[in-house]
């Protein structure tokens, strides 16, 4: 392959002619003859021009060699010009030998030359600001120059080495954005984050038994001794009865003064001393004499163990009550010793003896006043609930979609008594406390989100552990419904359950941690301040360490679309909302964009909307008004109605227990209709 003459740089920045450029001003072409002479007159022709020929599978194109200096650097090249392709190899081979010629003349004359010369050194430049900017060599990407990249047009050069620049770049700078990531947050010092708490000389009691060990009683009564304290629960419902407990409690003769707190919800009053709140709502700067933080265990929770982690650490209390299940005490031992406070554990044992029936229950005939029968689904929950009001019997529903108030009152019915059974998810295993006699599991199997897997040894034991309640019965059993269900149930209820690993605990990010990220490396997107959060941070020892749930990773990736500021995207991405029911994902949507545009979202009540809506669709809004309402308490400058949110859930939840009741009746009367 012929090579082109190198060209410099004169002090005018044109580019010297060739010997052979000379040559070309004064010799007479000659005639081609043969196609092997046209194709030698063809590549003379393009030497000629101070060019070369190039003829490669894909096309026929001239090339210029040459060299530019610029910011002390010396950098050859050998390029295509932008007009330098000149046919498909099929065309070339047709055309006349003139035409050739008259082709290459064109394409390759001194202005073509001038212009890439300018082109690439201007190229040059611009390539050495950016790698010095960043340290990088410039060379290292400007040697392809000199490479040839076949009939690739030099633009098409120059934007290929751009692209690999900024990659190079991109590199050096997350590279330098995890040094700095990494230097502003130290997971070791998490603790630290919490000022009251770290430096509060506190002890720990943890409680640890299975259900219906007296656990949460023991240290309910201690909480409603103290002069001041704390109630941390896992859900909206425990908080509630909790509460509840607390303002009938009489330790002093008189009541205590108590505000609920959760995020959809606020029960203030003046000079409380108590406080009874969800686990995430932990306010850790307001010092109290006893925190109780129920159900221990969810330290393991891969969603939401961050919060229980937060908890231990950050509780304000000079006693702080651990409550849960006996497999979380490596855990709970570890955390004190970490956090250099010392721990009583106290595991306490079961008060009425669970026993497993003989066999199965096989027929709905055979269920009976004092029973819980669970299913997995609100739909299957449903159609149980029917199959056995038909039977005759009245029946509780509980479910998870349902708000908290109509949980409460569906259990309410069961305690007195006007419902003889309840069907429930597993919602009933945390939290409420019903006077069952005897579980019944119709299935072992649940749905996990993308498959179905059988339930765990934790699950099925803490299912079954509500059956017998202490007072009421002397004893509870547990069944399944049919046989096979019944044999995995057997075999659940021998297992132990694994311990909670004393090591890796959950660090969910915080504003604070965000906005120390952001300050380091000017990122002002959430999903990467995510990611920087889990991947570049400091996690010594891996004894606590970073977690994202992945739903609020994929919002957050959607909510960097909009022209929200940090604190408003993260606010925006734990909204309360499952993303996974459509209608609600859009109300969602709707919101985040809103508050984008900056435009108020309000509330109005329509009298008959909700008498037009099938069950889920009011459970729905009812879950929709709870959201708003938690959004009404974090920014109320845009959702001013929080307070009315709440009040419109409330109608919504009455809604749905009297649905679920006028259902129930249906059931039944079916059953009566039946049998006339």
């Amino acid at each position: 392959m012929a090579t082109g003459h190198a060209e410099s740089d004169d002090q005018s920045g044109s580019p010297a002619e060739s010997p052979l450029q000379e040559q070309a001003h004064t010799q007479p072409r000659s005639d081609p003859g043969t196609p092997s002479d046209a194709a030698a007159s063809a590549e003379e022709c393009a030497l000629q021009c101070g060019a070369e020929l190039l003829k490669l599978e894909g096309s026929v194109a001239i090339r210029f060699a040459g060299a530019v200096q610029a910011d002390g650097l010396d950098v050859p090249y050998a390029l295509v010009p932008n007009k330098g392709v000149l046919a498909k190899p099929s065309k070339w081979r047709r055309m006349e030998p003139e035409a050739q010629l008259a082709l290459i003349r064109e394409r390759a004359q001194p202005g073509a030359r001038q212009e890439l010369h300018a082109a690439t050194r201007a190229f040059v430049h611009r390539v050495a600001a950016l790698a010095e900017d960043d340290n990088l060599d410039p060379m290292a990407f400007l040697g392809s120059l000199a490479q040839g990249s076949g009939t690739m047009i030099a633009q098409e050069v120059f934007e290929r080495i751009e692209q690999r620049l900024e990659h190079a770049i991109e590199r050096r700078r997350e590279e330098r954005h995890a040094i700095l990531t990494r230097e502003s947050i130290n997971l070791a010092e998490y603790p630290q984050s919490f000022d009251v708490a770290s430096r509060l000389p506190r002890r720990f009691i943890a409680l640890l038994g299975p259900t219906n060990s007296g656990k949460t009683h023991r240290a309910m009564e201690a909480l409603a001794r103290a002069k001041s304290g704390i109630y941390l629960a896992p859900l909206r419902l425990l908080a509630l009865e909790n509460y509840e407990r607390l303002l009938e409690a009489r330790p002093h003769g008189e009541p205590l003064k108590v505000n609920l707190v959760t995020g959809e919800e606020r029960r203030i009053v003046d000079g409380a001393t108590h406080v009874a709140s969800t686990v995430e709502m932990l306010d850790p700067r307001n010092r109290v004499e006893v925190a109780v933080i129920d159900e221990i265990q969810m330290l393991a929770d891969r969603d939401r163990g961050a919060a229980w982690t937060a908890a231990v650490c950050g509780a304000p209390a000079s006693v702080v009550y651990l409550v849960g299940a006996p497999e979380a005490r490596q855990a709970v031992e570890a955390l004190a010793e970490r956090l250099e406070c010392p721990v009583e554990v106290h595991v306490l044992k079961r008060k009425a003896p669970l026993n497993l029936e003989p066999g199965a229950v096989r027929k709905i005939k055979n269920l009976r006043s004092g029973d819980a029968v669970i299913a997995f689904s609100r739909r299957d929950v449903l159609m149980w609930r029917d199959m056995i009001a038909e039977q005759g019997h009245s029946v509780s529903t509980i479910y998870g979609n349902l708000s908290p108030e109509v949980r409460q009152a569906q259990a309410a019915r069961f305690r007195d008594r006007s419902a003889d059974i309840v069907v429930g998810t597993d919602a009933i295993a945390m939290g409420l406390n019903l006077p069952i006699e005897r579980v019944v599991l119709t299935t072992s199997v649940k749905f996990n989100g993308v498959e179905e897997e059988e339930i765990s040894v934790a699950l099925a034991k803490q299912i079954a552990g509500r059956a017998g309640r202490f007072g009421v019965h002397e004893e509870g059993f547990v069944a399944g419904y049919d046989d096979e269900t019944h044999q995995v149930l057997r075999a659940l209820l021998k297992e132990k359950i694994p311990p909670i690993p004393p090591t890796g605990f959950a660090v969910a990010p915080s504003l604070d941690h965000l906005h120390k990220i952001s300050s380091v490396t000017g990122e002002q997107s959430l999903a990467r301040l995510f990611k920087r959060f889990v991947h570049n941070i400091d996690v010594p020892d891996g004894f606590f360490y970073p977690r994202i749930t992945e739903e609020q990773m994929e919002r957050a990736i959607w909510l960097d679309t909009l022209q929200l500021s940090i604190a408003e995207k993260f606010t925006m991405s734990l909204v309360p909302l499952s993303s996974r029911i459509v209608s609600l994902h859009q109300i969602w949507e709707g919101w985040a964009r809103n508050l984008a545009r900056r435009k108020v979202v309000t509330l109005s009540r329509d009298p008959h909307d909700l008498f037009h809506k099938n069950l889920q669709e009011v459970e729905d809004t009812c879950r929709m008004y709870s959201a708003y309402a938690w959004l009404g308490f974090r920014i109320p400058e845009f959702f001013p109605d929080g307070e009315f949110g709440h009040e419109l859930a409330r109608e919504a939840s009455e809604r749905v227990d009297a649905m679920l009741q006028a259902q129930n009746a249906a059931a039944r009367k079916r059953r009566s209709g039946r049998g006339r």
